[in-house]
Order: C-alpha cells, then structure tokens, then sequence
C-alpha cells in the first residue's frame, strides 16, 4: 500500500516542512511559527490516513537524520560565549527538573491513577511506579523511560506501556507546538528578562553567507563523519547514553580548533533546520490520537496535569530566579522532550547561542532522570 511506502511517507514529511516554511509568509503563519505548523499538519496526516502512525522513514529519520543535525547546528559554535550561557541553562534546567517533580507530586494528588495498571499492586505501589516512571521520561527521555520500567516492573505490563507511550507521542507534539507559540506572546514575554546575549550571535555581520553546492557537500560530509567517528567511539566505550554528547564535544573542538573551516561550511545551519522541521514532523506523526482517546483517558488528563504544572512551576521559577524565556524554554523542551529537540526548537527560532547548551542540558537529563524517578518511587511507596 502506498501509505506504507517509505519513500511516500519521506515524501510527506518533506512536503509538510516545505508547506511549514511557506506557512510563515501569512500572518497566521508567522503567529503559529513553521514549526507549529508542521507539528499540526503532520498529526492531521498521520491520523487521517495519509501517513502511518509507524515507518521506517521515522526509524531513518531518528536514527540517522537527527545524530547528523547536531552537527550541522554546532559548525560555528562559540566556545567562549557557550561556556557563558550554558551554564545559565544549566542551572534553567535543574528548574525544570524541579517543576517536573511538582507536576508528577500534583498529578498524583488530582487524578486517580491507581486503577491503570493491572496486577497484584496496592493503589499506592501504583501511583508510585507511575510517578516514578513519568518523572524519568520527563527530566531525562527514553532511556531513563525503559529503566524505570524495569525498576518499578511496569515494563511488563503491555496494555499499560502501549498506552502511555500514545498518550507521550501526542502530548510530545502539542508541547513542542505550545512551547514554540511561547516567545510570541508578548504579555508573557514582557515579564522575563531581556534575552540580550541573541544579539551577539550574529555569525556573519558583515556579509551575506554564500550557499553553494559545494559548501553544501563539505557541511553533510563532515557532519556524517563526526557522526560515524563518534559512534565508533561510543561503541568502543559502551557509552550509549552519552552518543550525542559525545557528538557534540567532537563538533565543538572541531569547529573551536579549526575556525577557518567555517567559512567553507556556508549552509550547513540552514541546512539543519530544514531536516529538524522533518524530524519534528516525524515525532508528531507518531500520535495516535483516536489510541489515546480509546486506550487512556486516564493517562491523558494525568498528563496534561503534570505538563501544565511543569510548564507553570517553571515559569514561576524561572522568574524569581530572572532567567530569559529562551532559556526557560529551551530547558523545557531539554527536560520533556530530551537532547534531540531541544537544539532543533533553539535553531527554528533563531536562538544560535542556545543550541549547544540545549544538547548538554538535555545529556544531564539523561544522568539525573533514573536517579531522581527511583527516588520518587521509593519515597512515594
């Protein structure tokens, strides 16, 4: 069937991205931003028929196409000024992690969760294991998901895990599209900090950046080649929690030691945000709205609580504390979404100095997120 067909459902996803970008020379476009756009149109196409919920084409597209994008985002990444603001989103981060932890507390407290899982646990071993399970994902990602899977043995319980990890894809895409609106409200966007560092960011002042095919080969080449070494590497190390930080350390000292060969990569950032809007349409295809509504209505209102309690604490936070909205966001996306997206929303908005902080912060979920979830459970049990 040719929904199935690999090579249509890439098609589609080319084509979603092209319409995104085309999307923002219309006012309701640039209100919702390319990136919303694709996010919606996607989940539109997967749930109507047009595209599967699952392909080959998103396995290519997360195993291939995004270890590539951090590449391409990172060719002229200032040490010096990197150095500055990740340490800023760092400690954004651990806000984040923070309101995580706040949103599963309130989520537990308002939403009867006990009767999801099926088995011989108490309703209080229940809630423990779900808070447990939902805390990781939401400060680290998918790695830290399988591991407090196996810790509280809610990995064995099928119905359960295929239903909440519908729930995540769908409730992934609307806040990715909630958190790009974001910065475009200006009330909300008054109250925070003025983001002064984007205006130093300027990569070429002076001059118009000339795109060439050839600029265009040298940025994929090196970009494949740091992704092949790196994964050597990590293989060699058995550190595959670590795969994009270490993609990221090799991209930095490249382009720090090395800093004319940036002149010859004219593109490649373009070119990065082009397959990130790709990648985010993969991720939004993956929600399966009619499963959601059929499968966990529970799940979905326990979520959308946790979220919207994250999403709140962390502004709160981030305000008391005088961070940028950027960086609050960025920190968001690092902690809901992981390492991936954080970097692609920074790039899709424009914000070059928070691109390489976002992968480092998100690699920090990756070490807290089991630590802080197996607490939790074993504090709530």
């Amino acid at each position: 069937m040719a929904v199935n067909n690999p090579v249509w459902v890439m098609a589609i996803l080319f084509a979603l991205s092209a319409i995104g970008f085309l999307s923002e020379k219309t006012r309701l476009g640039r209100s919702l931003t390319s990136t919303v756009v694709v996010i919606l149109l996607a989940i539109v196409a997967a749930n109507i028929g047009l595209i599967p919920h699952e392909s080959i084409a998103y396995n290519f597209v997360f195993s291939y196409v995004v270890p590539v994008i951090i590449p391409l985002f990172l060719f002229k990444a200032n040490l010096r000024q990197m150095a500055t603001e990740a340490s800023r989103l760092s400690g954004a981060f651990l806000l984040a992690t923070v309101a995580t932890v706040i949103g599963v507390l309130v989520a537990i407290t308002l939403v009867d969760v006990s009767q999801l899982v099926v088995g011989n646990r108490s309703a209080q071993e229940t809630e423990a294991a779900i808070a447990g399970l939902f805390a990781s994902t939401y400060i680290g990602g998918s790695v830290n998901y399988a591991a407090l899977g196996e810790v509280t043995g809610l990995l064995r319980e099928a119905s359960f895990f295929s239903a909440a990890t519908a729930v995540d894809n769908l409730y992934s895409a609307l806040y990715l599209s909630v958190l790009a609106i974001l910065p475009a409200w200006r009330w909300l966007a008054q109250r925070f900090a003025p983001d002064s560092s984007e205006v130093i960011v300027d990569l070429a002042p002076d001059s118009k950046p000339t795109v060439t095919a050839q600029s265009l080969t040298y940025s994929l080449a090196l970009a494949l080649v740091i992704v092949a070494c790196s994964d050597a590497l990590v293989a060699w190390l058995d550190w595959s929690m670590y795969r994009y930080a270490i993609i990221t350390l090799v991209t930095v000292t490249i382009a720090t030691t090395f800093p004319a060969l940036a002149a010859k990569l004219e593109g490649s950032f373009e070119l990065g945000v082009a397959l990130s809007m790709v990648f985010f349409a993969s991720i939004a295809a993956g929600a399966n709205v009619q499963a959601v509504i059929t499968l966990a209505p529970i799940l979905i209102v326990f979520t959308g609580v946790l979220l919207l309690t994250h999403g709140l604490s962390l502004l709160l936070l981030g305000r008391f504390f005088k961070l940028t909205l950027p960086e609050l966001i960025v920190a968001s996306n690092a902690a809901i979404l992981g390492a991936t997206t954080a970097p692609a929303l920074a790039a899709a908005k424009g914000w070059q100095h928070l691109i390489t902080p976002g992968v480092l912060v998100g690699v920090l979920g990756y070490a807290l997120g089991t630590l802080v979830g197996t607490a939790l459970y074993q504090w709530l049990l």
